[in-house]
């Protein structure tokens, strides 16, 4: 049985997660808007890693034969004013969405919910690629910022992001024993 503490917060995850996706999505517009199509890839493959982070926790609670309670999504951003900008933000939401994790596994901890270490041990080493890869990319636009060739660089390297899972609404995608 699911305690209520994790279940309620499990459940607040979910939302953050989509809160993920749609921050990335925003990105994913204001990219294609100045002509960095790359850039735009990498973070819609973002958008789509974020939705099947939030099916992951859905189908954990509703596995362990608990309420799946969706919450509120807030439209975190939308603009922003220069190219460096969205990748800063989007390494700040990340340490964000770790915090949320850590804070997760010490309530699992607390309530002694071995059954949900696996998922979060998955999350936690999800989250140091997620912190790697936006803070990496952050860095990289910080030092070619006023470099149109070294935007481009960036931009056609960030297009060769390869992201295969199907649909996130697909347990099998994320789930191989689904």
């Amino acid at each position: 049985m699911m305690g209520e503490k994790i279940k309620k917060h499990m459940n607040e995850q979910i939302k953050y997660e989509l809160e993920s996706f749609y921050i990335y999505l925003s990105m994913v517009a204001y990219f294609h808007l100045q002509n960095l199509d790359g850039m735009a890839h990498w973070l819609r493959c973002q958008a789509h890693e974020e939705m099947i982070h939030a099916m992951k926790f859905f189908d954990h609670i509703i596995d362990r034969d608990a309420t799946v309670t969706l919450l509120d999504v807030k439209q975190l951003k939308t603009t922003w004013n220069n190219l460096l900008e969205p990748w800063q933000d989007a390494y700040e939401h990340e340490k964000f969405i770790t915090g949320k994790i850590n804070y997760l596994t010490k309530i699992s901890r607390e309530e002694n919910d071995y059954t949900s270490e696996p998922l979060l041990a998955w999350f936690l080493n999800e989250q140091i690629e997620e912190e790697k890869n936006t803070g990496k990319i952050a860095r990289e636009l910080a030092m070619v910022e006023s470099s149109p060739e070294g935007i481009l660089l960036l931009d056609r390297e960030l297009a060769t992001r390869l992201f295969t899972a199907g649909s996130p609404l697909d347990p099998s995608v994320y789930n191989p024993a689904a």
